[in-house]
């Protein structure tokens, strides 16, 4: 069976990671988000899956390739053009991409799933084409139900009693919502839906395709089922992803490593006195990470390999990404640290070198810092929450 990941967005509201990791590599625990994508088609016997890629296109391409070692053919669709030797990602709509792989060669025969690159999921992908086939469908939603005060911040779909959909509302207040029912961008089509999607112009399938359907009475329904879904569009999406990892929430996802303390899972090698320290689970420590005496962490809290948290540090509900080193007696509360950046859970970004912060957060494959400036002691409060 076919399906199609969409990987060409280029993740502007997960900056400053997406500078040079693209969405669909965002790890989660060490391992790329469209990986468990891969892993779930798989397991539904969807093994033939065109992605199409835009920005940072290589990155996606060279960690996947041709899909053997994950049990899958992939295939690549690269949206835009070279020049002057660099590529120029120019995204053409997720329905736009879907018209450019059929008109290239057609590829979608049969019934197909599409799958947005960058969201956790653990849905029953074979019960969702069952409901698809049984009403005749030409698209399909695979909706979720929210608590209604959550409904606002998502796109909402109103079905009526056989699920046939009839509207769209985008993030409407708790008053006007017509259904906790949201879209999770994950979709069923028929070959045939091609004939409703211009060729060679940007077209999106929720702002564009999804209404012309409804306007001209199209077999589309909409099926809501209870599965765990992370939706990785935003900073704050991350820090759910990771704690719900951690937490046993998303059943395909298991936490890397090996659980050394109760809630505990550590790599290889970590480099950590247990009875000096004060760590309380859910806890991820990536291998030869080093963990000083009297350092306390509390979880949910994710440690990439190769960092070092020093002497004093407190971590406390934060995502740590490769090679950082925490100062000593610094206190990282709801943050997220990657590179040379320090972002809290609003999104909020703290540029650390230009803050002249280096003395607190840095590259662990740096010397250590002997002198620590008292005059930027002031600014690293902008690093800290009660």
């Amino acid at each position: 069976m076919k399906a199609m990941i969409l990987a060409a967005g280029r993740g502007t509201r997960v900056r400053p990671i997406t500078f040079t990791i693209p969405k669909p590599l965002i790890p989660i625990l060490q391992k790329p988000v469209m990986e468990f994508l891969l892993e779930l088609l798989r397991q539904h016997g969807f093994d033939q899956i065109m992605v199409n890629v835009s920005h940072l296109a290589k990155e996606i391409e060279d960690y996947f390739r041709d899909g053997q070692r994950f049990g899958v053919e992939i295939g690549y669709s690269f949206e835009g053009h070279v020049e002057d030797g660099e590529l120029i990602g120019k995204a053409l709509g997720s329905a736009g991409g879907m018209r450019r792989i059929q008109d290239f060669s057609p590829f979608f025969d049969d019934t197909f799933v599409v799958l947005c690159g960058d969201a956790l999921i653990d849905l029953d992908l074979t019960a969702a084409v069952k409901f698809h086939r049984e009403k005749g469908s030409l698209a399909t939603i695979v909706m979720k139900s929210v608590p209604k005060e959550d409904v606002p911040s998502y796109g909402v779909v109103v079905t009526d009693d056989e699920g046939r959909i009839k509207a769209f509302q985008e993030k409407p207040s708790v008053e006007e919502a017509l259904s906790t029912d949201i879209n999770t961008g994950i979709y069923i089509f028929e070959p045939e839906i091609f004939d409703y999607i211009p060729p060679g112009e940007e077209f999106d399938i929720g702002g564009d395709l999804f209404p012309k359907l409804v306007e001209m009475g199209a077999p589309f329904y909409g099926t809501s089922m209870d599965f765990e879904w992370v939706d990785i569009g935003k900073v704050p999406d991350y820090w759910r992803a990771i704690s719900d990892v951690l937490s046993g929430k998303v059943k395909n996802v298991q936490i890397p490593g090996k659980e050394v303390r109760p809630g505990i899972y550590t790599g290889l090698n970590v480099a950590v006195n247990w009875d000096k320290v004060d760590i309380q689970g859910p806890v991820y420590i990536g291998g030869m990470t080093r963990i000083d005496d009297g350092a306390k962490i509390v979880g949910p809290v994710a440690i990439s390999p190769n960092c070092h948290i020093c002497s004093g540090a407190t971590v406390e509900n934060s995502v740590i990404f490769e090679y950082s080193r925490l100062g000593p007696d610094v206190r990282l509360v709801d943050k997220l640290v990657f590179g040379r950046y320090c972002v809290d859970k609003t999104g909020a970004v703290i540029d650390v070198q230009a803050a002249a912060l280096d003395w607190l957060i840095t590259d662990a494959r740096q010397a250590l810092p002997v002198d620590l400036p008292e005059e930027s002691k002031a600014i690293a409060e902008l690093l800290q929450s009660d």
